[in-house]
């Protein structure tokens, strides 16, 4: 049996990574706050990778942070009685790290990176509405994970076919 002490420190760390360590109450639009935070976080990681190792890093990063935030996004929205509570901001940073992958690190592909996810994160277009009717902290994370999709892909085919 988990005693009512563990429960409150699962929950504590639940809260720290659902909210990415407080910037889900940064005002105003914390959504917008913690992809910012993230891209300077990847601009500064990137730095210390060789050559060669940014994509792959990229793209476990993403699939860990996708991974690792669906338990503690379920717990806060439970927690919270919130179906999507606005303060949960680990879906951005999963999702804008996903959009962050093969992108050159020059400002302009950062801030095109940026601009692209949360611009589909906000518009949502089709199926992105559907994934946010999934359970939970599944649905919580996938919508935004789409949206990371979608912008990857922009950005790609922007860097490769007209950047050139």
């Amino acid at each position: 049996m988990v005693s009512p002490a563990e429960t409150a420190r699962r929950s504590r760390l639940s809260w720290l990574i659902a909210t990415f360590f407080g910037v889900g109450f940064v005002p105003p639009g914390p959504g917008t706050w913690a992809s910012a935070v993230t891209v300077v976080l990847w601009w500064a990681a990137s730095h210390w990778l060789q050559t060669g190792w940014q994509v792959p890093a990229a793209v476990l990063i993403s699939v860990a942070i996708t991974i690792i935030g669906i338990p503690p996004s379920t717990v806060v929205a439970r927690e919270s009685e919130r179906k999507d509570p606005g303060f949960v901001v680990i879906d951005e940073v999963a999702g804008q790290m996903i959009a962050l992958i093969g992108v050159p690190l020059s400002w302009k592909y950062l801030l095109a990176s940026f601009i692209l996810f949360r611009s589909f994160d906000i518009v949502k277009p089709f199926p992105l509405r559907r994934l946010e009717k999934l359970p939970e902290g599944t649905g919580i994370m996938m919508d935004d994970v789409g949206a990371g999709l979608y912008a990857l892909a922009l950005l790609q085919m922007w860097i490769h076919f007209i950047a050139r």
